[in-house]
């Protein structure tokens, strides 16, 4: 599988890199919320010995290993929330979300 980008997506991330010299988008999750898991993205100042990089149309994407399975096959995109501008995750490996949709659960994490 892959991490992709949508359209608004991909200008968004690559309108980023191009202002601030970074190599890509940094995308993972770090233990949070009320189910456990929240997305993280960031942009990459550096690629790290785990990382695992996709590319799209140039734009890179690292992931690092520890995030890998839990977010391999999602799709970012970047629209509005109200007033807010944010990037938006379809991970198919979330198997459920706490109410105000700040964190996912996974299969694995049901078991």
């Amino acid at each position: 599988m892959a991490i992709t980008l949508t359209p608004v997506a991909f200008q968004r991330v690559q309108r980023f890199v191009a202002e601030t010299g970074a190599l890509g988008l940094r995308f993972g999750v770090t233990r949070t919320g009320c189910s456990g898991w929240g997305h993280v993205a960031d942009l990459a100042r550096e690629q790290r010995q785990d990382d695992t990089v996709f590319e799209q149309e140039g734009v890179k994407i690292f992931v690092d290993a520890d995030s890998l399975s839990l977010v391999d096959g999602t799709e970012i995109d970047f629209g509005k929330q109200g007033l807010s501008e944010t990037f938006l995750f379809r991970n198919p490996n979330a198997t459920a979300e706490c109410g105000c949709g700040e964190s996912f659960t996974t299969e694995a994490d049901l078991a």
